[in-house]
């Protein structure tokens, strides 16, 4: 009876303002995923009220909430170089800076700020002074994803309001719990499941497996707060910073989502596409008799 009672009061607390975010996981190239499977989501009607992105999914993110489709995402990256995306520098906190990707951004973003944005973006970074993450929300967006997507000793921290940032997935690497109590529902992209893979005598393999283990230690909870969680093994396989196989990853994205919403398709059609309305009186009775 006191669980129940407890139960009721945080339903009645939280507020549910939105009522579908996406969760875009780090990954590197891997990002080339999370186009992939938005676009299997878009050709099914299903587009996010709020989305959340750690490190390339706040590339992603940024631009897909500046209005851009996934399709025309894939096109700018599909054609950008390596060599223009990162800049070498003196490695006295990392041997690259993150210069190549704010330039990215400055060219492609019609928003500068985040109350620009034409869906509301949370961006996750690491405050690597602090040990704590920190969410984005308001401000200038550019410095924001490119401290998101500083893999520290890859990349330089980034300085915002005299803070140091990097990577947000050294704490957050899949930022669900970032919009979990403001969506009805949450759909999370992982492109970075933890998978066996056979060992390599190279610092690449070394840096990329100690980043799996990592990124995939904080993400137990993420993955289980889901209400639908798209992943593919296939995409974990790919090296973070493997540009040459974008085509391929895309595909592998957009085939595990379609699969994945086919295979949910009731579900997602019942809670998601005609969805019935959630007064406080549903969402008690959530809780006297649970959803099947």
């Amino acid at each position: 009876m006191i669980l129940c009672y407890v139960q009721l009061f945080e339903v009645m607390k939280t507020n549910e303002k939105y009522k579908l975010g996406v969760a875009l996981s780090g990954g590197g190239v891997r990002g080339f995923a999370h186009l992939g499977a938005l676009q299997a989501m878009n050709e099914r009607g299903i587009f996010p009220d709020l989305i959340a992105g750690t490190s390339v999914g706040s590339l992603v993110g940024a631009l897909y909430a500046d209005g851009y489709s996934p399709q025309e995402i894939y096109k700018m990256a599909e054609a950008l170089k390596m060599r223009e995306f990162i800049t070498t520098a003196i490695p006295y906190d990392g041997f690259l800076r993150s210069t190549g990707i704010q330039s990215f951004l400055k060219k492609h973003l019609r928003a500068k700020r985040f109350e620009e944005l034409k869906t509301p973006l949370r961006v996750v970074a690491s405050d690597i002074e602090q040990g704590t993450s920190f969410v984005f929300t308001t401000g200038e967006i550019i410095p924001a994803v490119a401290a998101s997507c500083s893999v520290p000793i890859v990349f330089s921290p980034v300085e915002i309001s005299g803070h140091y940032y990097v990577d947000g997935g050294l704490f957050a690497n899949f930022p669900v719990s970032v919009i979990r109590k403001d969506c009805r529902r949450v759909m999370g992209v992982d492109i970075s499941p933890v998978i066996s893979m056979k060992y390599d005598r190279s610092f690449k393999y070394i840096i990329e497996r100690t980043m799996n283990y990592m990124v995939g230690a904080n993400t137990v909870k993420d993955r289980k707060n889901c209400d639908y969680l798209i992943e593919s093994a296939e995409v974990s396989a790919y090296s973070l910073f493997d540009m040459k196989s974008g085509e391929s990853i895309y595909e592998k994205g957009y085939t595990s989502a379609v699969e994945y919403l086919e295979t949910h398709k009731k579900k997602i059609q019942r809670e998601l596409l005609n969805p019935p309305p959630q007064t406080l009186w549903h969402r008690i009775s959530r809780i006297v008799k649970p959803e099947k």
